[in-house]
C-alpha cells in the first residue's frame, strides 16, 4: 500500500520576501531536500535520528562522538539559519545559546577543549 503524501503547511510565503545573495541561494537549493524531508519521508524519522545522533554525541566520550553530533549542528544551523528573518530577540538567542552549546560538545568530544 502507497503512503500518503502530505501537502506542504499553509503559509504566507516559503522564501524570505526581498531576499538577496547568500538567503536567497540558501532558501532555494534548501527548497527541494527539505520539502522532500517535510512531505515525503515519515513524521518521526527526523526527531528520532536527530535525537539518537545527540544521545550518541553525548554517550561517546571519543572522536566519534563528535562525528555523531555534527549532523545535529548542521541541522539546527540551517533551520536557524532560514527563520531568522523571522525571529524575535528571545527566539535569536535561544537559537545562538543552542548551536553554541552543540559546537562545545563536538568540540569536547574531538578534544579541542576540556571541562
Amino acid at each position: 500500500m502507497a503512503a500518503q503524501k502530505r501537502s506542504l503547511p499553509p503559509g504566507e510565503q516559503f522564501f524570505t520576501p526581498g531576499a538577496t545573495g547568500l538567503r536567497k541561494k540558501v532558501e532555494q537549493r534548501s527548497a527541494t531536500p527539505m520539502a522532500y524531508l517535510f512531505t515525503q519521508v515519515p513524521r518521526w524519522i527526523v526527531p528520532v535520528a536527530m535525537v539518537a545522533l545527540l544521545l550518541a554525541g553525548f554517550a561517546v566520550q571519543s572522536w566519534l562522538g563528535g562525528v555523531a553530533v555534527l549532523p545535529v549542528i548542521a541541522f539546527v544551523g540551517l533551520l536557524a539559519y532560514l527563520s531568522w528573518p523571522s525571529l524575535t530577540t528571545g527566539g535569536k538567542l535561544l537559537r545562538v545559546v543552542m548551536l553554541t552549546f552543540l559546537v562545545l560538545v563536538a568540540a569536547t568530544r574531538f578534544g579541542l577543549i576540556s571541562f
